[in-house]
């Protein structure tokens, strides 16, 4: 049985436990105990979260653990100097520790970060590149592994992260169950970005989110404003006009960042050849695609790929 320690700082956000639910979830999708959880804080004993919320915790100085986790504040801040001691003696022995969003900063203040690839909330990154100029914080990815270091994004991120954690352990198979009985449609890969081109589209109707959503289900289609308008149950003219008023962009731009985002997590996680890609993405023409992701990226999709089959040999070291 393998033992996790959440360790919450005063004020934690509490967010940064949901984590603790994939492990839970481990357990019971198997006939025996893979994991024990813990809650932990430097003393022990009740800890209130960023709204009040207190969790009970057992002291982090006198647990033997396999993995250390490391939730985040709301706002990154310096702790308790005494914690960041205890999360440090802690970290030499377990096999793996980790940092759930700002949870990061607190394994900067250890010392566990010089010289490691490290990611956090998009919204903290430069405060982490500029209080750890030691480390290579790298602010678009979901969670990164670097030897003994795992660090994530914003809080959901942490649940990629306990989920990449049970495929480690025990496989993909029941990393797959958890995430299912979590009713999270898939876990997303560590190399992920963490921005969603829907989320930055951000339509304010149903009819153009229903067009947006069937658009990223079809891309393989052709994707006319007359097809996106039928989704949208629209006129042409009704939807070029709404789309734009809702998302400040034109459908054809819209549909570009779907496919590149598509396009992207299949470069980086699959093995299909760059002309697989692109038609399987609706670009269909290598050199479109490769002009798309030049305005996207600044680079072309085999240096995407080369980056990421480095930063995963990385991981598996």
């Amino acid at each position: 049985m393998l033992t996790i320690g959440f360790v919450a700082p005063p004020g934690f956000q509490i967010m940064g436990i949901a984590a603790a639910s994939a492990f839970e979830l481990a357990n019971t999708a198997t006939s025996e105990r893979l994991y024990d959880i813990r809650l932990l804080s430097e003393q022990g004993g009740p800890v209130a979260s960023s709204f009040g919320v207190s969790i009970e915790t057992r002291p982090l100085a006198r647990q033997k653990l396999d993995t250390l986790i490391v939730t985040g504040l709301l706002y990154p801040e310096p702790t308790s100097p005494a914690l960041i001691r205890a999360i440090r003696k802690a970290a030499s022995s377990t096999r793996r520790t980790a940092a759930v969003c700002t949870g990061a900063f607190l394994l900067g203040e250890a010392g566990l970060l010089e010289g490691r690839r490290v990611t956090t909330h998009w919204f903290h990154s430069r405060a982490l590149k500029q209080q750890f100029p030691e480390a290579h914080v790298e602010d678009d990815r979901i969670f990164i592994i670097d030897g003994p270091i795992w660090t994530s994004a914003g809080m959901s991120a942490g649940i990629d992260l306990a989920l990449g954690m049970i495929e480690k352990d025990f496989g993909a198979e029941l990393a797959r169950n958890v995430a299912q009985k979590l009713v999270v449609y898939h876990r997303r890969a560590g190399g992920q970005s963490q921005h969603s081109a829907l989320l930055e589209l951000d339509p304010k109707s149903d009819r153009i989110q229903s067009a947006l959503a069937y658009a990223r289900r079809n891309l393989q289609a052709p994707l006319t404003v007359e097809e996106l308008a039928d989704a949208a149950h629209l006129s042409p003219r009704q939807f070029s006009r709404a789309f734009r008023a809702e998302t400040g962009q034109s459908p054809a731009k819209a549909v570009e960042h779907l496919r590149i985002e598509a396009a992207r997590v299949m470069i980086e996680q699959s093995r299909h050849s760059i002309d697989e890609v692109a038609t399987e993405t609706g670009f269909n023409d290598p050199e479109r695609m490769r002009r798309a992701f030049l305005r996207a990226f600044g680079q072309p999709p085999q240096a995407l790929r080369r980056n990421a089959r480095t930063a995963g040999a990385a991981e598996a070291t």
